[in-house]
């Protein structure tokens, strides 16, 4: 369970909360407030009682949902209100990601934003007609008191009914408007098979590169969102442009020369700044400033996950052991502190603790001193920052505002003993911290955010050679193919030995492609075959084709007042997209028509969306690259543990080739190529693993050679 618990004064009320798994559920499972998970039993009471429902979703790492629960929720007065007036329900929106999607479609149109804490009145049948995010006590901000607020919807919803009426049936129609929109693929692609210039991938990178900031990287102002999906996709362009093999390549003369350069600028400073835990590795969600100094401190196991990979590639792209570095020790927190023993992997760390926002994280000058000897101390204050001043709120916020060449250079200190006093403070500091409180840790696991974890470790781990990711990797996907597979059925969240709730087409999505990554680390065929019952079940229950596109819930998932389908990836990549690239993964190996034909409609149909506004579609370009190809089969055939296998595996790990799947088999198994057609009728070449690159499983002449394998791909 979360640290975060509620106060002393609200353990006298208990809730229907109590029952619920969900940390931020339980945080409020003491409120004073009668508060309901979502389910029919409130929306039954709200028709009975002719009540409108007062719906506040949030997650457990929200500062601003733990400020308003102890300014509003926790509040007698305030909670009488509600309960007199109200069917109050609080959602998780991390486990229930569709009615968080509806009711935030509905907030962003109602008042121009959106954001967590949401605030949704609902008729009771679920149509919203009035939103916001976060109500203040009493007023400020420009915003009314929540109390006041509460009495005005209250008289609103019963003297000026038909005024309520008619804005709750406008958002019905636009959710229905919504579910019936139609993919259509543009004319001149309609077959599926027409060719599109890469020179698309070229002017979409630039219009994204035209939104970066070029003192600081990212989009330019604050606040800064590491925008993950969209550096990935940045570095395969530059990885195109690199690989003289690539036949579209001549598309690539219009990609920016500056692309590189921008990249690297944000991945450094990035690294750089308060974004980055200096102490203890990975990231927090995101920079409140222009210069990604101050950060909010929640950690999320999806940014971490997604970053990861940025760094992972980076390094690959461009041969820099920082790159490197920050992939390991982000890696490394995540296998620290965020991992269960049954292979799940948790949620999100909070952003406060002892009450305050940041408090775990950040320094006064006398902690830095304490905790650091004399030798270190000094070297360690220059390199990150620390001042009797600070930075935030008079405490410190560990950043590199020198390299640390420079810092040793005005101290006179040897760069090699620089480097070893900073690891050791370093140390110190991490040892120091881990005294502290710490952070509240949202302890269930969500399969999406678990497989985007899966993959990242199991492509580092085959990259980087690192074992321990390797393993972890493998023990993921063994509970996520066990645990969250019930009958069949994937499951979305899982806490303390529990798992349930149907999941989304991101969650099937998400683990098939992480799925087929595991079987590239370690070639066993059972995780290919789960993949493909998944992309299976993934077409079965959320393809539409009356609309041809995915929906997010599945046909037979509970009926909602609206459908959501998200086509735009944000901080996490859409359903969609995941759906997309893990289909057109499992076509390259397993040779069947309908994922190609299925993800090549819906890549299509976006296209225009895309070349618009990319910086929205970063994961979906991804996908639309290894559509447009040229895309890769590799297919390795040989005795796992002889060496010149592990050779021929090792080309394929130290560089990074997009648009690739390996297959990989011992000779004469004949089941192994049953599951993965691509290894049917390629044997060793005499006593000597072979390699076979093939393109829609036409293959070049079998090579036994590192080199030549290398070349075969790289030209």
């Amino acid at each position: 369970m979360s640290d975060q618990q509620p106060n002393e004064a609200t353990h006298a009320h208990t809730n229907r909360l109590v029952g619920e798994s969900s940390p931020y559920l339980l945080q409020h499972a003491h409120n004073p407030v009668d508060w309901y998970p979502w389910g029919k039993d409130a929306l039954e009471r709200a028709k009975a009682e002719d009540k409108p429902i007062l719906l506040s979703i949030g997650y457990s790492a929200c500062h601003w949902c733990h400020v308003m629960a102890h300014e509003s929720f926790e509040n007698e007065t305030i909670a009488g209100i509600m309960n007199r007036h109200f069917v109050s329900i609080k959602v998780d929106r991390e486990e229930r990601p569709d009615i968080d999607a509806l009711y935030m479609e509905a907030t962003i149109r109602m008042t121009g934003g959106g954001g967590w804490p949401m605030t949704v009145f609902l008729t009771p049948d679920g149509a919203p007609f009035f939103a916001g995010t976060y109500f203040p006590p009493v007023d400020r901000y420009g915003a009314p008191g929540f109390p006041r607020l509460l009495e005005a919807i209250n008289t609103w919803y019963h003297d000026r009914r038909a005024d309520v009426e008619e804005q709750a049936q406008a958002m019905r129609d636009i959710y229905k408007s919504s579910a019936e929109l139609t993919l259509a693929v543009p004319p001149e692609l309609a077959d599926g098979h027409a060719p599109i210039e890469s020179a698309i991938l070229a002017r979409a990178a630039n219009a994204d590169l035209a939104t970066f900031d070029p003192d600081h990287g990212g989009t330019r102002g604050a606040p800064k969102f590491p925008h993950a999906l969209g550096l990935e996709f940045l570095l395969r362009m530059e990885r195109r442009r690199q690989l003289t093999s690539d036949p579209l390549k001549t598309g690539m003369a219009e990609l920016s020369d500056e692309l590189l350069t921008l990249v690297t600028l944000t991945l450094d400073k990035m690294a750089d700044g308060g974004i980055h835990d200096q102490i203890g590795g990975g990231f927090h969600r995101y920079s409140t400033d222009a210069v990604w100094l101050t950060p909010h401190f929640e950690k999320m196991l999806y940014d971490n996950a997604l970053l990861a990979l940025v760094y992972l590639r980076a390094w690959q792209v461009t041969g820099k052991p920082r790159y490197r570095s920050v992939c390991e020790d982000t890696l490394d927190y995540v296998l620290r502190e965020m991992s269960d023993p049954s292979g799940a992997f948790y949620s999100a760390q909070d952003a406060d603790s002892e009450g305050e926002e940041g408090r775990y994280y950040t320094w006064t000058a006398a902690e830095a001193s304490a905790a650091l000897g004399d030798h270190d101390a000094a070297l360690a204050k220059l390199v990150w920052d620390i001042t009797e001043r600070g930075n935030f709120e008079g405490r410190n916020i560990l950043h590199f505002a020198h390299t640390l060449e420079s810092a040793a250079s005005t101290l006179g200190v040897a760069p090699g003993v620089a480097r070893s006093s900073l690891e050791r403070a370093r140390r110190q500091l991490f040892d120091a911290r881990t005294a502290r409180v710490h952070p509240g840790l949202d302890d269930k696991a969500i399969t999406a955010w678990n497989a985007l974890a899966l993959r990242a470790l199991a492509e580092a781990g085959q990259a980087l050679g690192r074992e321990d990711y390797s393993d972890a990797a493998r023990r993921s996907a063994d509970f996520l193919t066990t645990v969250m597979l019930r009958d069949g059925r994937l499951l979305r969240t899982w806490r303390a030995g529990v798992a349930k709730l149907d999941a989304y087409l991101e969650d099937y999505g998400g683990l098939a492609n992480g799925l087929v990554s595991v079987y590239e680390l370690t070639g066993d065929t059972r995780y290919i075959s789960s993949a493909q019952s998944l992309a299976d079940a993934l077409i079965e229950r959320f393809w539409d084709d009356s609309v041809g596109g995915f929906f997010d819930t599945g046909v037979d998932h509970e009926r909602l007042v609206g459908r959501p389908r998200e086509l735009t990836d944000n901080v996490t990549p859409s359903g969609t997209s995941l759906a997309c690239e893990a289909l057109l993964r499992l076509a390259a190996l397993t040779g069947q028509p309908m994922y190609r034909e299925k993800a090549a409609h819906t890549i299509y149909s976006l296209l225009p969306l895309a070349q618009r506004s990319p910086s929205s579609f970063g994961r979906i370009l991804c996908a639309l690259d290894d559509l447009i190809g040229p895309f890769y089969e590799v297919a390795i055939i040989g005795r796992p543990d002889d060496a010149n296998t592990r050779a021929l595996r090792a080309v394929l790990n130290d560089l990074w080739y997009p648009r690739t799947v390996i297959g990989v088999g011992s000779p004469g198994d004949g089941a192994a190529s049953t599951v993965v057609p691509l290894l049917a009728d390629r044997p060793m070449l005499g006593d000597r693993p072979a390699a076979y690159v093939c393109q829609g499983f036409v293959c070049q002449r079998p090579v036994t050679d590192p080199e030549a394998l290398a070349q075969s791909l790289r030209g």
